[in-house]
């Protein structure tokens, strides 16, 4: 892990990790990848980063909201077994606790009712923060505000907890300790903390990533700091955890909003900073700089299908490269994040496609060092053609013969993925799912969608950032209109409307839930607008069949946007 330091300051002789008056209290933070169901994996990382805070004279180590258990744990909470083997590993972390003060979350028992839930049955477990020092647990605190909305499960599984104005001594400091959406609220239990006297506020958190979220979230801590009069020390988990990532990007606000420290997003890290109380002065120390909008991206994406292939056990993948722009952008992460040697690129023309793309694929593959392969379909797809005869006979060149084209394609990759064992990547993007502009068992096969939250006009913007220190991903793929080859002369917009225009309104419709209405006083033409609307919900059972992929936006295809299948409802023009 990278260490990072802040506000370096001298400690008076004969420190023994116990808070003097008038000097800082020195808190470390351990930015952790972990993964969820690997207690002892998890419990490991923790007892290291709890020794290093320790030899750091630190008074305080946070570590990440379900630290123990991994975050989001999902209905592993209802195995008692579960329950149990990360409660056994935080009594052993806590036997490993000195002078320094651990605040560590971990999935805990409760006796608590559901908050008036109408289900007959409670929750019996707990979303908790654990304090422990001096080989002992000296305390729990319990989660109280439980989101349950987008991607959130939380009112779920855990019981609220019930006591949100506790305060803990920490020598002659008084610290409130408060879980995530805790502090989202203005008047939430930080504040009560606060008013009942809390010195400092720390907040452990697993905040799933969104585009310009760590902005946002930050100017919230600082507004909570501002408003309490106290420092906050915000601790977020980073990594990959299925569609989810988790940006990291962790916090400590001095009480009048100065940013005292700001952690890398998405890299793991410990870091140690002297935040002042009382009245001092803030002096900023290692505050990194936010990521810009597309390098944001593009490390989210690196990082999701990073953690997914190696927490679930693949040493390399298989993406079908056409030598259009999304199987490039696809692959390019994919070198990037895990090697070229663990990328596998195979091209596999048809009767329509061109020679070009044939190029820009085998060019791509060069450019990134990546194993490439050329297998050609033809005589596969000739087979299928002359066995459907019978029952094609008298019918018109049409979708079904397209699709085989792609399904063919589809049943290669997973025949190589049965055989050498990588993982295949499905290669399609945001806009061509919301508007089922994709093959079922064809170009959607695979076990993640890396593109999947991103609309096509995202992918060419990540391309071009991609390139700006040399054209990785040949200009002509940029440069060519996007087409699926799967007849002569084919273009995207024979079948779309224009990306730029699809993508505006896909964003209002899919992410902000506007309906048709209010999208055409914007100033679309009403029936494009009743057409695109069509196509998302009509393709809504092909969603469900789709590959995880990665979360970047408020509202991603998958836990985050829950429609029914079977759907009479029409969206209305007026």
């Amino acid at each position: 892990m990278a260490e990072v330091r802040s506000v370096a300051r001298s400690r008076p002789t004969g420190y023994d990790g116990a808070y003097r008056g008038g000097v800082p209290v020195r808190v470390a933070g351990a930015q952790l990848n972990l993964c969820v169901g690997d207690i002892a994996g998890n419990e490991e990382r923790i007892a290291e980063a709890m020794a290093w805070a320790e030899a750091e004279k630190a008074d305080v180590l946070l570590l990440p909201e379900l630290a123990i258990n991994g975050y989001p744990p999902e209905d592993l909470v209802l195995r008692p077994d579960f329950v149990s083997a990360g409660l056994e590993a935080l009594e052993r972390l806590a036997t490993k606790s000195g002078n320094t003060t651990v605040v560590v979350g971990f999935v805990d028992r409760s006796d608590g009712p559901s908050r008036g839930a109408a289900d007959a049955e409670d929750r019996r477990v707990a979303n908790g923060a654990a304090v422990l020092r001096d080989g002992a647990v000296a305390g729990i605190y319990h989660k109280v505000l439980l989101p349950n909305y987008g991607v959130f499960d939380e009112d779920r599984y855990f019981a609220v907890g019930r006591d949100p104005a506790q305060v803990w001594d920490l020598g002659p400091l008084k610290a409130g300790v408060s879980i995530c959406e805790d502090i989202w609220l203005p008047d939430g239990p930080p504040k009560a903390q606060a008013d009942a006297g809390a010195e400092v506020l720390f907040n452990i958190n697993a905040s799933p990533f969104h585009k310009g979220k760590a902005r946002e979230r930050e100017a919230m801590i600082v507004e909570r700091a501002r408003a309490s009069e106290v420092p906050v020390v915000y601790l977020n988990l980073v990594g990959g955890q299925d569609e989810l990532v988790f940006d990291g990007c962790s916090l400590a606000v001095a009480a009048d909003g100065t940013i005292v420290h700001r952690s890398p997003q998405f890299e793991e890290g410990t870091f140690i900073v002297d935040l002042p109380l009382r009245g001092e002065v803030a002096t900023p120390g290692s505050v990194t700089e936010h990521l810009g909008a597309e390098e944001e991206v593009y490390r989210a994406l690196e990082t999701g299908l990073g953690d997914y292939v190696r927490k679930n056990g693949f040493g390399q993948v298989v993406i079908g490269l056409s030598g259009g722009i999304d199987s490039a952008l696809t692959a390019v992460i994919a070198a990037d994040t895990l090697g070229p040697e663990a990328v596998w690129g195979v091209a596999m023309p048809s009767r329509f496609s061109s020679q070009h793309s044939i190029d820009d694929a085998r060019a791509l593959a060069e450019n990134l060092g990546i194993r490439f392969d050329l297998l050609p379909i033809e005589g596969v797809y000739s087979s299928f053609l002359e066995t459907l005869a019978p029952v094609f006979a008298g019918t018109d060149f049409g979708t079904a013969e397209e699709n085989l084209q792609a399904r063919a394609r589809g049943a290669m990759l997973m025949a190589i993925s049965n055989k050498h064992g990588p993982m295949v990547i499905a290669t399609g993007n945001k806009s061509e799912m919301a508007a089922g502009y994709s093959t079922l068992y064809g170009d959607m096969v695979g076990g993640y969608s890396v593109l999947k939250d991103v609309f096509k006009t995202l992918v060419y913007d990540l391309a071009r950032w991609r390139n700006k220190d040399g054209d990785v991903i040949p200009q002509s793929t940029m440069d060519k209109p996007p087409s699926a080859e799967l007849r002569p002369n084919q273009k995207d917009s024979d079948s779309l409307p224009p990306y730029e225009v699809l993508d505006e309104i896909l964003a209002l419709y899919v992410e902000s839930d506007v309906g048709v209405a209010e999208i055409v006083e914007q100033g679309f033409d009403p029936d494009l607008v009743s057409r695109v609307a069509g196509m998302v919900d009509r393709n809504e059972y092909k969603r469900r069949q789709a590959a995880p992929g990665v979360k970047i936006t408020v509202k991603a295809f998958g836990k985050d946007r829950r429609l029914p299948i079977t759907n009479r409802h029409t969206p209305r023009l007026g």
